[in-house]
């Protein structure tokens, strides 16, 4: 997905350790923690915003928040759920925050005007895979309490629990959600969602070390304080 950032990286590490080791002062690893959950998060917090370059300024803020917060991170959960949690947080309000905006240029009238989709990326066009670009136009057109479960399910393998803690629901609720958003999307799409949805919302190289490189210049202006 991406080059090799320029550290010791130590891969078989866990999360925890690299945690620890980070808070203790070696800010450079925090490097190997984004670079390891870079894809999950673009695709999470993109499920919210639908927007690629919005969804990297969330992510940069995201990892930015988290850094600033590892004193909080206690090990009860997933680093990644952790992690995704804040990044939801974080997209939901920058989501609000465009909403608000667009409410103040509209007419009372235009509220309920249909949405244009989104204007194709460069990595949408160079893209030779149809299907993924199918489904991609699909779950961009889910509702959203659907299209965030839907995601964080079926493209990226969380399962209930984790989706549960990730957008703060009760597994019923993510149940129930899932099961709507099947209903809204095709048979035949939704049979071989399986097979093609890992080529969903692509976080390709020139992008991960984009963000990483933003996050790591900024870091310093965000020290660790102690528990």
């Amino acid at each position: 997905m991406s080059t090799q950032p320029q550290v010791a990286l130590l891969e078989p590490a866990s999360d925890e350790e690299l945690v620890a080791r980070v808070a203790a002062g070696e800010t450079a690893l925090f490097e190997v923690l984004m670079r390891r959950y870079n894809q999950r998060l673009y695709r999470t917090v993109r499920a919210i915003l639908r927007d690629g370059s919005e969804a990297e300024d969330v992510m940069q803020q995201t990892y930015l928040s988290a850094f600033a917060h590892l004193h909080q991170f206690a090990g009860e959960a997933r680093f990644s759920t952790w992690l995704l949690r804040i990044g939801v947080n974080e997209g939901l309000g920058r989501l609000r925050q465009r909403r608000r905006h667009l409410q103040a240029l509209q007419a009372p009238d235009d509220d309920a005007a249909p949405r244009e989709a989104p204007m194709p990326t460069p990595e949408d066009r160079a893209s030779d895979h149809e299907l993924a670009t199918l489904l991609e136009g699909i779950v961009d057109g889910l509702p959203d309490p659907y299209r965030e479960v839907f995601v964080l399910r079926l493209v990226e393998g969380l399962d209930t629990a984790e989706t549960a803690a990730v957008l703060d629901l009760g597994e019923d609720a993510v149940k129930q959600r899932l099961h709507r958003a099947r209903l809204m999307v095709q048979q035949l799409v939704d049979d071989r969602v399986g097979a093609s949805a890992r080529s969903l919302f692509q976080f390709q190289a020139p992008r991960c070390d984009r963000v990483v490189a933003a996050v790591m210049a900024r870091l310093p202006k965000y020290p660790l304080r102690s528990a």
